[in-house]
């Protein structure tokens, strides 16, 4: 019974985010502007979180937070009778990046005790209040500045602070997440419509998260400019003061070194084999054949969270413009939560 108003409750809370989404702010009611409020305060406190980038997040939540969807995905999973304290040092780098792991302890029948990242901390107490209230008061969870009495943990972090983590929590049954990031692998006879989708999954939340593309694999005749064209849509993502900083200095120093690469006054496309890029860096490589890749992937796995490519090229991948719309069996550094939180 606990476990239907749960998921009754998250079903009104994706009504409650579309309403408000489709409103006009012309006709926003009282509690209307709670909502639009907490998006400001939410961009004031991080500029990344713009209220463009939040709603875009507010409107992949909705659309999974279905019924059908909901079950489907729980369907294969037993929930716990005894349920634990589970810790979540959540990260913030692009709007919402924790609900997930809250929403897998909740709905696995735990108790997720929430360490909020500094830079995400007004959305998600906003939503989990509303669920709660939604679902009759059936959802537990306490917002905690350090852990204490739990009995496993979930930990995202960046490579450094993994590390630590990992010491930290050596005793703890735990997941403890590092950096990745994603590429895309063309096959050179992309339409100008599925590059225009590659940008979305390139320039999507500044190129911030996990799942954005900071690495290509082209072919060896593929134009740039071809690229350059696709990116148009984006061109406005010079104009956030945080993004250009990051053009501007990594521009003066590839001048000062002398470096080679491609610039559209917005981004740079910079031939480098490195898996990681620098803000408003994309690194290329123009390969030869397929093998050339799958061998960089398998050598990289552990630092690839998603591939986007044409299924036809036989990788593990997903679509172009799917990049920021992980299913909720979709699991960050392929490690499955619900599995982990069944057996705890």
């Amino acid at each position: 019974m606990k476990l239907e108003k749960q998921i009754s409750g998250l079903c009104k809370l994706s009504r409650y985010i579309t309403d408000f989404l489709e409103k006009n702010p012309e006709n926003y009611t009282e509690i209307d502007e709670e909502f639009s409020s907490v998006l400001r305060k939410s961009e004031n406190e991080n500029p990344w979180f713009t209220a463009e980038n939040q709603k875009f997040a507010l409107t992949q939540w909705a659309n999974l937070l279905q019924e059908e969807n909901i079950k489907n995905w729980l369907s294969v999973y037993e929930p716990s009778k005894n349920p634990k304290k589970v810790g979540l040092i959540l990260a913030g780098n692009i709007p919402l990046v924790g609900l997930h792991d809250v929403i897998s302890v909740i709905l696995s029948q735990h108790i997720p005790l929430i360490k909020l990242s500094s830079k995400d901390k007004t959305m998600l107490p906003f939503l989990l209040n509303k669920w709660n209230l939604f679902s009759e008061e059936n959802v537990s969870f306490e917002f905690v500045e350090r852990l204490q009495d739990f009995d496993a943990v979930i930990a995202t972090g960046s490579n450094n602070t993994a590390r630590y983590l990992d010491y930290y929590f050596k005793d703890s049954l735990s997941i403890i997440r590092k950096n990745r990031t994603s590429i895309a692998v063309l096959k050179g006879d992309e339409t100008p419509e599925e590059l225009a989708l590659l940008a979305q999954d390139i320039f999507r939340y500044y190129g911030l998260g996990c799942r954005n593309v900071t690495r290509l694999f082209i072919p060896e005749d593929f134009l740039i400019d071809r690229l350059f064209e696709s990116f148009i849509a984006f061109k406005n993502v010079i104009n956030h003061h945080k993004y250009a900083n990051n053009y501007e200095y990594n521009r003066a120093i590839y001048l000062l070194n002398q470096e080679r690469f491609w610039d559209n006054n917005f981004v740079m496309l910079k031939e480098d084999a490195d898996l990681f890029s620098p803000l408003s860096v994309l690194n290329f490589t123009r390969y030869k054949n397929l093998g050339e890749v799958e061998s960089f992937i398998a050598e990289n796995d552990q630092n690839i969270q998603a591939i986007v490519a044409k299924s036809e090229l036989g990788l593990d991948s997903i679509y172009f413009g799917e990049a920021q719309n992980p299913a909720l069996s979709t699991y960050a550094d392929h490690v499955d939560t619900m599995a982990f939180l069944e057996v705890i």
